[in-house]
């Protein structure tokens, strides 16, 4: 039984196992790699760019882990804006 109940588990990462885990992170660092080539912030903005990288990520992690790491992604992003205006005004 997969992570959402009533599928296969190879449809879903199982995301207990290490080695899961290891291949959701190495999706979401080529994803976000290839959005950082393609100067985009948000995932989901860049249009077919990282078509390939995107459906790698989303086969291999979870949506709730998804979800997140775009989040923290945005985020971050603003965050970097954010002090670089504090450290000019300074």
């Amino acid at each position: 039984m997969g992570w959402f109940g009533g599928g296969k588990a190879s449809e879903t990462p199982d995301l207990t196992s290490r080695k899961d885990r290891k291949k959701c992170w190495e999706s979401r660092d080529a994803y976000f790699a290839c959005l950082d080539g393609a100067n985009v912030v948000k995932p989901g903005d860049e249009g077919n760019v990282c078509a390939d990288a995107q459906g790698t990520y989303e086969r291999n992690c979870a949506r709730s882990w998804i979800d997140y790491f775009n989040k923290r992604r945005v985020l971050a992003e603003q965050q970097q804006g954010v002090l670089a205006q504090a450290q000019n005004q300074a």
